[in-house]
């Protein structure tokens, strides 16, 4: 009876070994199972990903691709438009050239020149005038070193002090924007310093 009950007991030892193997083994399929969908699943994941990030990466590089052309688009209107501004100023002074031309071709005496001359400075500054360039007023004018750019002081008694005696050059201005500064001299009145 020992040796049955050894048996048995080797018997029940074997089964239960071989019972928890199947067990093992199912837990391993279950769990090759479960590993395999989720490696199932992050491979989804990660093809998705990598779809959304090649469609990002193109609609970048067609928005980097829209932008330079909006630039380069602006910066050709941008030259177009200053050709053209300069055009139709150039336009306006190319009849000015002409009668320059036409005044050194001239055989006449030198008031006849001077007073041709004169004629087509006047037209220049009709020219400017309606491109909206005005000179700077000067002469008795209070000197402003905004506008003025003085290139010394003649002592004056008939003059304010500080204001401008003398132009030496034009300046001009557009509208409100100073083109260049008129250069001038100030008088320098003794009188009014002194009182």
């Amino acid at each position: 009876m020992a040796e049955q009950e050894t048996d048995l007991k080797t018997l029940e030892a074997a089964e239960d070994a071989a019972g928890e193997g199947v067990a093992a083994a199912g837990a391993e399929q279950e769990a090759a199972t479960v590993s395999r969908q989720e490696l199932d699943k992050v491979k989804t994941e990660y093809e998705q990903l990598k779809s959304e990030r090649d469609q990002l990466v193109d609609r970048l590089a067609r928005a980097q691709a829209e932008f330079e052309n909006a630039r380069k688009r602006t910066e050709r209107e941008r030259q177009e438009f200053r050709d053209f501004a300069v055009g139709n100023v150039v336009e306006q002074f190319l009849p000015v050239i002409d009668n320059f031309e036409l005044a050194l071709k001239a055989t006449g005496s030198a008031e006849q020149l001077r007073s041709g001359v004169e004629l087509i400075v006047k037209q220049m500054e009709e020219i400017l005038r309606g491109l909206q360039v005005v000179p700077i007023a000067t002469t008795g004018e209070e000197f402003d070193p905004r506008q003025h750019e003085a290139l010394g002081t003649v002592e004056r008694n008939d003059l304010p002090d500080q204001h401008v005696a003398e132009e030496i050059r034009r300046g001009y201005k557009l509208r409100e924007r100073l083109l260049r500064p008129a250069l001038v001299r100030v008088a320098s009145n003794p009188k009014q310093k002194s009182e």
